[in-house]
């Protein structure tokens, strides 16, 4: 028997629940792309990209997944030949250097592994032995959707000071933008990439690449950018086409503009302690099963470098497959896959699985997944220790 039917909860770490709010805003006859409401609405939406991200710099708006903002971002910064750094604490830093390099750009990757946050110290060592300062750029991922490790962003914008190193400081807060917090101004970010589908609540297809002046000189500097990657026509259009370099992305600005109504209305400070809150009431359950001499643990031991919008854990193989399965399958919960977390003992990373918690989520929603995961760890008579329920209900009812 299944007890499946009924609404089903996508609990991967994006793309995220879709609010009712966006859904019934996109679902509407297609609207006129020359003139109109349509572009009043892409207008209103720049100045909510910039107060989610805190700046006050430039933000260009793309039709793409979160890789086409890093390619986009890459395409400004530098070209075939030049050096960066990346710092790589799981899958997607990786990624963004793999990007580099089928660009022709030198990528220099630091690992730091999937269980530990960049080490500032590391890298500002690693900038001071770049003697000839031929590093254009440093690409950190603030939140590694993979490992669910949150990096210290402005702890690297330090280290660049520290030594006076000129290159830039890029960041991909694409699983974590809304969620935890990020402050482009104040930390020093030069560039960052962001996507709709996470934190933002809007479905796969838009991407932001946000830049300060630094970058802006920076990016005039090179000998050539791409006609569609080119972020210069999309921050000051001329003809409204040029925002997106063609057709508008209609119904996407829709789901935004509801969005952001959403978004500023709970306001960000609230945002960000749902979150907080959330995430440490998942936490407490974890920690309740790990209790029960099983192999459960989360990824990240130290809770300052979790991320309070994805907690990755493991279990030991079959484990984490065989539940990712039974929750969906028997009760309509997915979660989500144990993303390159593999090791020689574990080749296919069958014994991880994450749980997304960003964006439009609540107390009951959060409970109802604790619940039905330890349903699941009961009906596969796998190991765990008792009361995690009661302690995230604790760590809610402390916060409210």
């Amino acid at each position: 028997m299944s007890l499946s039917n009924g609404r089903s909860y996508l609990a991967i770490p994006g793309p995220s629940v879709i609010p009712d709010q966006v859904l019934q805003a996109m679902h509407r006859p297609s609207p006129n792309i020359y003139e109109g409401e349509l572009i009043k609405i892409t207008d209103s939406l720049i100045p909510d990209l910039k107060y989610v991200a805190q700046t006050d710099g430039y933000v260009a708006i793309y039709i793409a997944n979160g890789h086409g903002a890093w390619e986009a971002a890459l395409s400004n910064m530098a070209e075939a030949g030049d050096t960066i750094l990346v710092a790589a604490t799981g899958r997607f830093g990786h990624g963004w250097a793999e990007m580099a390099s089928n660009l022709g750009i030198k990528a220099k990757v630091i690992e730091f592994g999937t269980h530990f946050p960049i080490d500032a110290n590391v890298m500002e060592k690693a900038l001071r032995a770049d003697i000839d300062q031929k590093i254009k750029a440093v690409l950190v991922t603030h939140v590694d959707t993979s490992s669910s490790v949150r990096n210290d962003v402005h702890a690297v914008r330090l280290a660049l000071d520290a030594c006076h190193h000129p290159a830039l400081l890029a960041a991909d807060c694409i699983a974590s933008l809304a969620c935890d917090i990020f402050e482009m101004d104040n930390w020093g970010v030069d560039i960052m990439v962001a996507a709709s589908q996470k934190g933002l609540m809007v479905p796969p297809g838009l991407s932001f690449v946000y830049f300060n002046e630094r970058a802006k000189i920076a990016q005039a500097s090179l000998s050539r950018v791409s006609s569609y990657w080119n972020w210069t026509p999309r921050i000051a259009p001329e003809f409204y086409y040029e925002y997106f370099c063609g057709t508008a992305p209609t119904h996407h600005i829709y789901g935004m503009r509801a969005a952001f109504d959403m978004i500023r209305n709970e306001g960000l400070d609230a945002i960000f302690a749902r979150h907080e809150t959330l995430a440490r009431a998942i936490w407490s359950a974890v920690e309740c099963w790990a209790s029960g001499n099983g192999k459960m643990r989360l990824n990240i031991q130290d809770e300052d470098h979790r991320s309070r919008a994805v907690t990755a854990l493991s279990i030991g193989a079959p484990h984490g497959l065989n539940l990712r399965r039974w929750v969906e399958q028997k009760a309509g919960l997915t979660l989500g896959i144990g993303l390159g977390m593999s090791s020689p003992e574990d080749p296919k990373g069958d014994g991880f699985f994450r749980f997304g918690h960003m964006g439009h989520v609540n107390a009951q929603m959060i409970m109802g997944l604790i619940g039905t995961v330890e349903a699941g760890l009961c009906a596969l008579n796998i190991p765990h220790g008792p009361g995690a329920c009661e302690a995230a209900a604790k760590q809610i009812a402390l916060a409210t």
